[in-house]
């Protein structure tokens, strides 16, 4: 199909070709005296973005394959309930030297590319006087930060919740562009119910809203915006192609908003759900939970988009890697984005245990810390062979903490 206004002809993409595209991608092809020029169309926001390149290399470089983000960017009241479980006070002292441990393994940058801190962590440093952001930066290692500020719930939705922190937002991701930071995370929650249904179009399209209203924000003061549709993992037996359904529906929604909102795609990342049944329902095999994720992610996300970080979720540390192992194979050869981790629980539970406070205990802390590493980044390759540093575990129930970010 050719549709021509005066001098400017636009040849529109083929069915295949169109798919994940913004208009504002789409390639106009204007006649000239030496024949046909190819323009590439982009936004008033990006065109105007100084930061438009920068961003897309710190991107691109997140994305690296074999490497992948540690979520380290709990607030201080979950924080704090982590480090009871080993007998360590919540105080500030106490939570910098936790963040050391994580922060100051010997060669984590071999297997992780960014590291998603949380307001304090910034401003902290090693026993040495170190800043954490130049601990990270030796390794290779960008600094990213939580910038939302937490929950709340959403009246009459039945437990759904809203994201909170658009306000002073801009200031915020400025100052932490200032302290090293080169992106951002933003997390939304949506909701199946125990009988199956979905999120509610109120929670989808309030969430998607915020999430790029987020995205649009970082990149206009620097930041790579990781958007963030949690699709939770929850009670009840619904299948996992009731999951799918519904994180394709949530996706698609939140793509539609992020072209509404002109951010550039090439400039940031997702980090979503692996597509798994309800906590009540037979647990998925790796396969199936592949099948399913791939699925989704070719239906719902655009090829520009350069990383898919999937969170851990309520996934076991051994379930979560096998998982992405089986990604791997199932996604096709010319997959378009890195198929990658953004793992929280995943690479802290067995290392805050192996710590337990103790000086005495950063060697074999940062010892299982990597080895939960590496074993994670062979997988992101498809090269993870066994057996697993931490083999076994059961999912778990993760209890939605409203009210803020919890300072």
């Amino acid at each position: 199909m050719s549709i021509k206004m005066a001098s400017t002809s636009y040849t529109a993409p083929s069915k295949t070709g169109l798919v994940g595209r913004s208009l504002r991608t789409m390639t106009p092809r204007r006649a000239g005296a030496f024949g046909k020029r190819t323009t590439v169309m982009s936004s008033a926001f990006e065109k105007s973005n100084r930061y438009a390149e920068e961003l897309k290399d710190t991107a691109k470089y997140i994305a690296t394959r074999g490497r992948g983000i540690l979520a380290s960017d709990e607030s201080n009241a979950t924080t704090g309930k982590r480090l009871a479980t080993v007998g360590v006070e919540n105080t500030e002292e106490n939570r910098r030297r936790w963040r050391q441990v994580l922060y100051t393994a010997p060669g984590l940058g071999q297997y992780i590319s960014g590291a998603i801190l949380f307001d304090e962590t910034v401003y902290q440093a090693t026993d040495e006087g170190v800043r954490f952001t130049e601990v990270l930066a030796i390794e290779g290692i960008r600094t990213g930060m939580k910038v939302d500020t937490g929950l709340q719930p959403l009246p009459g939705a039945d437990g759904e919740t809203a994201t909170q922190g658009l306000d002073g937002l801009g200031a915020r991701c400025a100052e932490y562009y200032k302290q090293g930071a080169r992106f951002a995370k933003w997390r939304a929650v949506l909701k199946i119910h125990e009988n199956g249904d979905g999120p509610s179009t109120t929670s989808i399209m309030e969430n998607a809203h915020g999430l790029a209203r987020y995205a649009q924000i970082a990149q206009e003061n620097g930041l790579v915006p990781i958007v963030e549709p949690e699709v939770t993992l929850g009670p009840g037996t619904y299948s996992i192609e009731e999951t799918a359904y519904w994180s394709e529906r949530v996706y698609s929604h939140v793509m539609r908003m992020l072209n509404e909102y002109h951010v550039i795609t090439e400039g940031m990342l997702l980090k979503p759900n692996m597509i798994l049944p309800g906590l009540d329902a037979p647990v998925a095999s790796p396969e199936d939970v592949a099948k399913y994720t791939v699925r989704t992610m070719m239906r719902s996300i655009p090829a520009t988009v350069p990383g898919i970080h999937f969170l851990s979720g309520g996934m076991s540390e051994e379930e979560s890697t096998l998982n992405l192992q089986a990604l791997q194979d199932a996604a096709p050869p010319n997959a378009p984005w890195s198929l990658t981790f953004s793992y929280g629980r995943a690479l802290q539970s067995t290392t805050l245990k192996t710590w337990q406070g103790m000086d005495e205990n950063v060697p074999a802390a940062h010892d299982i810390l990597l080895k939960l590493a590496k074993a994670n980044s062979e997988a992101q390759l498809g090269q993870y062979k066994g057996p697993h540093p931490v083999p076994g575990g059961g999912r778990i129930l993760q209890a939605l903490r409203l009210g803020g970010a919890g300072k």
